[in-house]
C-alpha cells in the first residue's frame, strides 16, 4: 500500500510572525525594531495601547517592551494591556519594559539613591538564555534612577552591577525576560548577542528576513495589487525612488514607466547616471524630461528658501503632470516611502497601496491627484533600502549615495540661484565627493557636501586682488538625521579639498568649515 501524500505547506513570510516592539516613549524604540531585523528577523513597533486581541491577530513570535521617559509608578505612567501576559508570547522588557514588567507580575520597582547613566560593569550567568555564550563580564549602557528592586516571583535574577543589583532576570517557564541596560545601543558591547539569544533561543525566530526574500514577497505582492493595470513612477535620482521602482519594474515590466525630470539642481553627472542606470542597464521604460531652464527660470531673483522650496515643487508638479497626461490612462503611483515615514506619520503599515491623501513625499505630489500608491518600501529602514538595492544589482554609487535634498544645489546657494553659482557650486562639491571617498570615509558620513553662500570676500591671488565666494564644507555623522555631529575630518583631507577647489574652480578663493551640530544648527543650510 503506497504511502500517504504529506501536504508540504510554504513557509510564512517573516511580516506575517513579526516581532513587535512595544513603544513606551523610550528614545531607542525605533532603535530596537532595527536591531531586531540586522539578526534578520521581522520586527514592526507598535503603541502601547494596542490590545491583547489586535496582538493576538498578529501571530508574533515574540514582545520586546521599550524603555520610556517616565516612572513605572507615577500617575499616568504608559501601562500596556494586562492580558497581553496571558497570551504565552516570550516577552522582553528593556529599561522600563523590564521594570513595568516586574511591577505588573509581583516584583517591586523603587526609586533608588544611586542613578545609573552612560556605561555600567554587568556580572551575568553565562548559564542563562539570555547571556549563553558570553563574557561573565561585560559593559552595558545604563539610563535610569528607578530599578527593579525585587524580580517578579518564580523569575531570577542573571545579571548585576554595582549600582543596579537586579540588571536582568529571566522567567523561562513564564517566557518572561528582563534587563535594565540597552541592549539596542553599540556602547552595550554584547548587547546584539543577547538579543539574539532572545530571539533564537527563547523566540525561536527564523533569520528569514533578508534582502533576496523582502524583493520576492515584494513583488510578489506589487504583481498581485496591481494586475495588468498601468504603473507610472516619479524618479528623483535618490536610492529610495529607485529601488522602489525596481522592484515594480521587476514586478510588472513594461507595465511600469518612470518619469525623471531633471531640474537642474542635482550634482555633477548624476542626472546622466539615473539616465544610464536604468534606461541603459535595467531597460526600464524611463521618460527623461530635461527642464533645467524652466526651473532656473523659476527661481530668477528669489532668494528667500521657502519661496525656492515653493516654487521648484510647483513647477515638478506642472512638468510632472504634462509628462504623466502625454502617457494615458494610469492607476498606480510608485513611491518610495519608508518606514520611518510611516512611524512618523503614525501609519499601520497595512497594505501595499493606499489612495494619495495626506502622505505624498514624491517631489512634492498634488493630493488631487487621481492615483493609487504603491509603496513597496514602506516597511523598510534606509539601510534596508540599500541593502535591497545591491542585490538588485544597482550600482554601489547610486545605492550609498548618502541623502540629498529634493531641491538639490538650489538649497546649497545662499540667496539667489544662477547659472554661474550653479557651475560653481556643483565643481567644488564633486571635489569634496572625490575627495572623501579617496580618503575611505564617504560611508562613514551621514553627509558631505559644499555650500555656496552668495557672498564675495577679497583674497589674493597670483599677486593680484580678487573678489570671490568661498565655499563652506558640511560633514556630518548621524544614524537617522534627527540628530547630527560635525564630523572630524583628517586635516590632510581637509587640506585637499581646499586646495583644489581654490586652485581648480575660478570664482572661489577662500574655503571654510561648518563645525554646527544638529541642534542647534540643520544639517542643511537652507
Amino acid at each position: 500500500m503506497s504511502e500517504p501524500a504529506v501536504l508540504s505547506l510554504p513557509e510564512p513570510a517573516p511580516e506575517e510572525r513579526p516581532v513587535l516592539v512595544v513603544d513606551f516613549g523610550g528614545q531607542y524604540s525605533q532603535l530596537i525594531a532595527r536591531r531586531v531585523r540586522e539578526a534578520r528577523v521581522y520586527s514592526e513597533l507598535v503603541p502601547h495601547t494596542i490590545s491583547a486581541d489586535a496582538v493576538r491577530a498578529r501571530r508574533p513570535l515574540a514582545l520586546v517592551l521599550s524603555g520610556g521617559p517616565a516612572s513605572v509608578y507615577a500617575d499616568g505612567a504608559p501601562r500596556m494591556d494586562p492580558a497581553l501576559y496571558e497570551l504565552g508570547i516570550p516577552m522582553l522588557g528593556i529599561c522600563y519594559g523590564m521594570q513595568l514588567m516586574a511591577l505588573d507580575r509581583g516584583g517591586r520597582v523603587e526609586r533608588t539613591d544611586t542613578a545609573e547613566f552612560g556605561r555600567a560593569d554587568l556580572r551575568a550567568e553565562r548559564e542563562s538564555e539570555l547571556f549563553t555564550g558570553l563574557p561573565d563580564e561585560q559593559v552595558g549602557w545604563m539610563s535610569h534612577r528607578d530599578s527593579v528592586t525585587a524580580p517578579p516571583e518564580g523569575a531570577r535574577v542573571v545579571a548585576a552591577s554595582a549600582a543596579a543589583p537586579i540588571s536582568a532576570f529571566e522567567d523561562p517557564a513564564a517566557r518572561l525576560y528582563g534587563v535594565q541596560f540597552h541592549p539596542e545601543v553599540v556602547h552595550t558591547e554584547y548587547g546584539q548577542d543577547v538579543l539574539k539569544n532572545f530571539l533564537y533561543r527563547v523566540a525561536e525566530a527564523p533569520p528569514a528576513w533578508t534582502a533576496a526574500a523582502v524583493i520576492e514577497e515584494e513583488t510578489a505582492r506589487i504583481r498581485a495589487e496591481v494586475g495588468s493595470e498601468r504603473v507610472l513612477c516619479a524618479l528623483s535620482g535618490g536610492v529610495d525612488s529607485a529601488v522602489a521602482a525596481l522592484l515594480a519594474y521587476k514586478a510588472v515590466g513594461d507595465q511600469l514607466t518612470c518619469v525623471f525630470v531633471d531640474h537642474g539642481f542635482m550634482r555633477k553627472d548624476e542626472a546622466e547616471q539615473v539616465v544610464e542606470t536604468f534606461a541603459g542597464h535595467f531597460h526600464v521604460p524611463l521618460v527623461h524630461v530635461d527642464a533645467r531652464e524652466r526651473f532656473l527660470a523659476r527661481l530668477a531673483g528669489v532668494s528667500d528658501p521657502e519661496e525656492k522650496r515653493r516654487r521648484i515643487g510647483e513647477e515638478f508638479i506642472r512638468v510632472f503632470e504634462e509628462e504623466a497626461g502625454k502617457l494615458g490612462a494610469v492607476r498606480y503611483l510608485v513611491q518610495g516611502t519608508l518606514y520611518s515615514d510611516v512611524i512618523e506619520s503614525g501609519g499601520s503599515g497595512e497594505g501595499v497601496a493606499a489612495t494619495i491623501k495626506s502622505h505624498h513625499n514624491v517631489g512634492g505630489l498634488p493630493e488631487e491627484m487621481d492615483l493609487e500608491l504603491v509603496e513597496p518600501l514602506r516597511m523598510l529602514f534606509k539601510d534596508e533600502v540599500r541593502r535591497v538595492g545591491e542585490e538588485l544589482g544597482m550600482p554601489e554609487k547610486m545605492v550609498w549615495r548618502q541623502p540629498f535634498p529634493g531641491p538639490g544645489l538650489a538649497i546649497r546657494i545662499i540667496g539667489e540661484v544662477t547659472e554661474e553659482r550653479l557651475a560653481i557650486l556643483r565643481e567644488a562639491d564633486a571635489v569634496v565627493q572625490d575627495e572623501i571617498r579617496r580618503a575611505g570615509l564617504y560611508r562613514e558620513l551621514w553627509q558631505s557636501f559644499a555650500v555656496l553662500p552668495a557672498i564675495r570676500s577679497v583674497g589674493v591671488q597670483g599677486d593680484e586682488r580678487t573678489y570671490a565666494y568661498p565655499i563652506v564644507i558640511r560633514a556630518v555623522t548621524s544614524d537617522d538625521a534627527m540628530t547630527a555631529d560635525w564630523a572630524r575630518l583628517p586635516y590632510d583631507v581637509l587640506e585637499a579639498i581646499s586646495g583644489r577647489i581654490i586652485n581648480e574652480i575660478p570664482g572661489v578663493n577662500r574655503v571654510a568649515l561648518d563645525i554646527s551640530s544638529k541642534p542647534p544648527a540643520t544639517i542643511e543650510w537652507e
